[in-house]
């Protein structure tokens, strides 16, 4: 026999079911517009998961599914034990903090900075400036650098010794210890004014009238950015953050492969490299595939870690 609380749970449960199918209905076309891009998340996100049953086996691509060799954890074993792995793992971790301290911070001071001009034409002419060099091609980027740092008519170098700078010229792509901030130096200047888009978008949403109240109150400039326009895009801030530092050793490998060389072998190879040089291109599809699920491991682990850390002190998550 019901009692009058299950059928109340009973009779709500069924006004969200019809209150989703209306939904569904009414908004039929957005949901099938969107249908594309979920498959395309799904064939190139998870349906290759089912690879990483290759980490635990001696893969040979000759031999079907069921007759390949199960070695367990050995793959990892190895992973673990070699001397190369630590070193590329120090210069992903190293490039990784630059990047996040470097290109996380600058974004927001260029948007503050966009946010305050006045004139609009000049305020569109700099953010179309400085969103195209995100569309250059890497190759074309490390092209660039490697130009401008070159021994041989690079403008850093001339400059650098017409200011009385250096005596000689140097060669700055031939010294590993110059190669993570010439990497973050390029990766700033080609991602910063795309990166700034999102905390432009916030700033566009703060109500004017705040800004209009404190200069009443006869606030600064520099006193309406602290309060009003830095605190206003605070969840942002915190959410990109958050994302960020689920994303902190997943950098890639393009920009390390294109600005490297054999000589600073030791300071450019990064994570993906490595799976890509020592697993991929020797055959060792088994030990590749270990070495991107230790990747994804730790960054599904940054992720919650970060989002954990900032939804107890900061009340800001992104689940």
């Amino acid at each position: 026999m019901e009692t009058p609380k299950m059928k109340t749970h009973s009779k709500i449960g069924l006004v969200q079911k019809k209150s989703f199918w209306t939904i569904f209905k009414q908004q039929k076309y957005l949901y099938l517009m969107s249908l594309p891009f979920v498959a395309w998340v799904f064939v190139f996100n998870y349906l290759p998961l089912g690879g990483w049953v290759m980490a635990f086996q001696n893969y040979r691509p000759a031999l079907g599914f069921f007759e390949q060799e199960w070695v367990g954890f050995q793959q990892f074993i190895e992973l673990f034990q070699d001397d190369r792995f630590y070193l590329v793992l120090r210069n992903t971790i190293v490039m990784s903090l630059m990047g996040l301290t470097v290109g996380f911070s600058v974004p927001i001071l260029f948007a503050v900075l966009l946010n305050e001009i006045r004139v609009k034409t000049f305020k569109r002419t700099v953010q179309t400036v400085s969103y195209l060099p995100h569309f250059v091609s890497w190759v074309i980027v490390a092209g660039i650098v490697t130009k401008m740092l070159s021994v041989d008519g690079g403008v850093v170098n001339d400059v650098l010794v017409a200011v009385g700078m250096i005596d000689q010229p140097v060669q700055f792509m031939t010294k590993g210890e110059y190669f993570w901030v010439i990497v973050t130096l390029a990766d700033l200047w080609k991602e910063m004014g795309w990166n700034s888009i999102i905390f432009l978008a916030a700033m566009a949403g703060i109500d004017p009238q705040l800004y209009e109240a404190a200069k009443v109150d006869g606030a600064s400039r520099f006193r309406q950015i602290w309060h009003i326009t830095l605190t206003g895009i605070r969840p942002t801030i915190l959410v990109v953050l958050i994302l960020s530092i689920g994303n902190l050793i997943s950098i890639g490998f393009e920009k390390q492969f294109l600005l490297g060389n054999p000589t600073v072998v030791n300071f450019s190879e990064v994570l993906d490299l490595y799976a890509l040089n020592y697993g991929i291109g020797l055959g060792r599809f088994s030990y590749g595939t270990a070495i991107g699920i230790f990747n994804s491991l730790v960054s599904i682990m940054l992720l919650f870690l970060a989002n954990g850390i900032f939804k107890r002190f900061a009340n800001q998550s992104v689940m």
